[in-house]
């Protein structure tokens, strides 16, 4: 599953935890299930026989079940068929069937019929809406097949699925496997679809969607594949088709074991609460992550649809074909998955520069990493709360991160074949981490598992402080390693001070292969070639952060046209942890900023714009901003200035990139005059003509024009949505640029149209969490989602969109917001929003300590500017 924009976890202040684990003794083998929606009645009939084997003699069977409506429930074992009592625990959602004859061991069938709801709140089987009508769809993952039908609701217990449906005449039906029968009936004005068995697979990869789908057919290796979508967007689904060619293609050959599912349906999907999920044979898709305008797409829309897809098709290998025994290996699905979603990219469209997208994903996961409230990669989970707050980047861009390392160390090649044989050996099976790091240590000859064990059990990241002199030609380098946190004033876990990893530490002077050197302890030492400050994470493949000495960052920022493009990524990331840490005067960052201003990269741009701005915002005091300013617009407006406004659409992507992250820098953060008029001119100019602005440099004009824009060009943008409904792209462009409207009226009009029916439930998170991310509309937004908790939590869910809220709590930047954020949850808890918010008020006690630690050192830098 691809997550979307907030993640969040556990709320220590909630009411206990009950765990939701079953007792065992039985294991399915064979699911029937049928099902009968009523899209107007927002229900539906459900009937089911499960094929299991007993253990033990027993009188009773239990497994999950949540919002169901039990109708007959038979057990037939031995030749007895009985009739069984049905007893539900709703807060443990399970069912006990009870009969009055002991159940001997051995095979036995399960007979259900059933009636459920279809619910709001995208969770389970539940209802969608678009083009006036409505859909049936899915989301079954982590534990929301219980709400669909009564099952052995974990992924351990792994069984065959035949699934039909009966739905109204007119409509379609999608699901696991291929279509094998469509016949009229049995009732009148419906008919009923059934689909080929399923290869074993657990329940949270059962798909069920129902309504108007269309399809765009296509097919790699033997493989069918379809796009499907609501039939206005039909004409948006061509590059996906062709992205998923590409990639089945790829994945066959790159694991060496053919798409394990026979048929690919890939599906849009109008209320969709995650980015995408892996449904074995049917993954299913925001309509913004799937949908693509063959005409006016951004290159940046491009790359996010074939990467989410490339994730969710590497899911079928990862997770479906070989799944984890329980969530707490989630990493083993979701970090195997991003991970693998670079390579048939980084092969199909080289100049998309996929090596730099890792090295981005591994700083999310440092970032996250830095925190005292960060978790081990492993986690013990056991309720549903707790198994959904562990789909964060530390199951998806760590472990990704933690993989990059390995696979540099042992070599592609050798790290391809383990990966292979790994799946091989599972295939339609379970695994847990210590299957796949002895699998890869046995075929690579290399410790992956001392490597692993030290990334997979212990919290947080270590950090290589580096520090080197030069004798007769060469560098003696020492390496010392501790767990890195990022607020100086950290209380830090008493077993932080033995934390010790074992990780390859690959190096390399300018000009020079890398070299790597196996860290199993605290202190190392190496001796490398030539005079100069090596770069200690050569190619950014390492997860850890790198720490020289000031001066020697700024040698290395002074050359840094020497190092490769995911290193100054790197070294600018890196550095800015250490001044967020208090291990270095702020002013090492910003000259560190000034030298690499004119980088060709826009991943280095991107970085040092984010945090100069977040130096405006945090660390300059009022009396001080203006000074600031002027220094960014000196030292980026040049920049700038050479690249051109508005640009052409013919130039490349880099360009394009480092382009729209300028004029947001300096027409939001520097305020720069002759900016924000460029941009409120290009943006009217877009409004009457879409060919007016290069793709790619849409959303920075629109958010830009937004940030000193008033109330007439407000409702321009207002107006476009409605327009904008059948190109998700640009309806996403003006929705979001709601948000950095700096007017306190206009603020109140986004904040109350996030609750509008205008607005989808999926989308109101993300809008209201832009508004508490800008400093102009961040106590506004606040103010409001206190006031209208009640509303959110029913409209939005605590499962799916309060999380995102609570998560995005942590742009604030005051000891004050943090205590009112404190008790407002104290007295509203919310389970599955729990270790974010404790994150959020770690990083907003970590922005005052930032200010109170850096205010003398900017102080003394930004004289010295004058």
């Amino acid at each position: 599953m691809r997550r979307l924009l907030f993640v969040a976890f556990a709320l220590l202040l909630a009411s206990p935890a009950v765990a939701q684990r079953l007792p065992g003794g039985v294991t399915p083998e064979h699911y029937t299930l049928w099902f009968a929606p009523d899209l107007d009645k927002a229900t539906f009939r459900g009937r089911e026989t499960i094929r299991v084997r007993v253990d033990q003699p027993t009188t009773s069977i239990t497994l999950h079940a949540a919002e169901i409506t039990f109708g007959e429930v038979t057990i037939t074992a031995g030749g007895d068929t009985q009739r069984a009592r049905v007893t539900t625990d709703a807060k443990a959602e399970t069912a006990r069937f009870t009969v009055d004859r002991t159940l001997p061991a051995g095979p036995a069938a399960i007979a259900v019929t059933y009636s459920g709801i279809l619910n709001d709140k995208l969770r389970g089987f539940y209802l969608s809406s678009a083009n006036g009508r409505k859909y049936a769809v899915s989301q079954m993952e982590a534990t929301d097949a219980r709400r669909a039908f009564p099952s052995f609701d974990e992924p351990a217990y792994k069984a065959t699925f035949d699934i039909s449906l009966t739905i109204a005449a007119s409509d379609t039906a999608l699901s696991n496997g291929r279509q094998t029968s469509d016949m009229p009936g049995p009732e009148p004005g419906t008919h009923t679809v059934a689909f080929a068995t399923t290869p074993k697979m657990s329940t949270y990869l059962v798909a069920l969607l129902v309504g108007d789908f269309v399809c765009r057919e296509g097919g790699a290796d033997g493989v069918p594949i379809r796009i499907c979508s609501t039939p206005d967007k039909r004409a948006l689904t061509a590059f996906a088709l062709s992205a998923a060619e590409q990639q089945v293609t790829f994945f066959n050959r790159y694991f060496d074991i053919k798409y394990p599912f026979g048929k690919l349906d890939i599906i849009a999907v109008p209320d969709f609460a995650a980015g995408a999920m892996e449904n074995a044979g049917a993954i299913t898709f925001r309509e913004r992550l799937l949908l693509v305008d063959p005409e006016r797409s951004s290159v940046d829309l491009r790359k996010s649809v074939a990467s989410v897809i490339a994730h969710e098709i590497a899911h079928q290998w990862f997770g479906d074909l070989v799944t984890m025994k329980w969530w707490d290996d989630i990493w083993l699905n979701e970090g195997f998955a991003t991970w693998a979603a670079n390579k048939p990219l980084a092969a199909w469209k080289p100049e998309w520069r996929m090596d730099l997208n890792a090295t981005e994903e591994t700083q999310t996961a440092l970032g996250l990493d830095a925190l005292r409230s960060t978790r081990a990669i492993r986690t013990r989970v056991s309720t549903p709360d707790e198994i959904n707050e562990v789909f964060d980047p530390i199951a998806y861009e760590k472990t990704s991160g933690v993989l990059n390392m390995i696979e540099a160390f042992v070599g592609a090649e050798p790290f391809r074949q383990g990966v292979s044989s790994y799946l091989k050996k599972y295939s339609f099976g379970n695994a847990a981490g210590e299957d796949f790091w002895t699998e890869m240590t046995r075929v690579t000859g290399k410790p992956v598992d001392q490597i692993m064990k030290t990334f997979v059990d212990q919290t947080g990241a270590p950090a290589l402080s580096v520090r080197t002199s030069c004798s007769a030609g060469a560098t003696d380098v020492t390496v010392t390693q501790q767990r890195f946190f990022g607020t100086p004033d950290a209380t830090a876990p008493a077993s932080s001070s033995s934390q010790v990893w074992t990780l390859p530490v690959c190096y390399a002077q300018p000009g020079q292969a890398p070299r790597c050197e196996l860290m199993k302890d605290t202190t190392h030492a190496f001796r490398a070639p030539g005079c100069g400050v090596p770069f200690i994470n050569a190619e950014s493949r390492g997860y850890y952060f790198s720490e020289y000495a000031p001066e020697a960052v700024l040698a290395l920022g002074r050359t840094a046209r020497s190092l490769k493009s995911s290193e100054r990524v790197t070294l600018v990331g890196d550095e800015w942890r250490m001044i967020r840490a208090g291990r270095h005067d702020i002013g090492t960052y910003l000259d560190l900023a000034a030298v690499v201003a004119a980088d060709d990269t826009p991943s280095v741009i991107d970085d040092v714009a984010a945090r100069v701005a977040a130096v405006g915002t945090a660390v300059a005091d009022g009396n001080q901003r203006a000074a600031y300013k002027a220094w960014i617009r000196a030292r980026f407006g040049p920049v700038l200035e050479s690249l051109g406004l508005p640009g052409r659409a013919t130039d490349d992507d880099g360009v394009q990139g480092r382009r729209a992250t300028l004029l947001a820098l300096l027409g939001d953060t520097a305020d720069d005059a002759g900016v924000q008029q460029r941009a409120r001119t290009l943006a009217q100019a877009y409004l009457d003509d879409r060919s007016a602005v290069p793709p790619s440099m849409a959303t920075a004009v629109l958010r830009t024009a937004a940030a000193g824009g008033d109330r007439a060009l407000y409702d321009r943008y207002l107006a476009e949505l409605p327009k904008m409904r059948g190109t998700p792209e640009e309806y996403y462009r003006f929705l979001n640029a709601l948000a950095f409207f700096r007017d306190p009226a206009l603020v109140t009009r986004t904040l109350e149209y996030a609750l509008s029916t205008d607005v989808r439930s999926q989308d109101a998170p993300s809008l209201i969490g832009l508004l508490l991310a800008q400093p102009a509309s961040q106590e506004a937004a606040w103010a409001f989602a206190k006031d209208r908790w009640p509303q959110l939590t029913e409209r939005l869910g605590v499962f799916q969109g309060v999380p995102g809220i609570v998560g995005a709590l942590g742009g604030f930047c005051s000891m004050e917001r943090a205590a009112d954020i404190r008790a407002f949850f104290a007295r509203n808890p919310v389970p599955p929003a729990a270790r974010g918010l404790q994150q959020a008020i770690e990083r907003i006690e970590s922005c005052v300590s930032l200010d109170q630690r850096q205010s003398a050192p900017f102080t003394r830098w930004l004289s010295a500017q004058r």
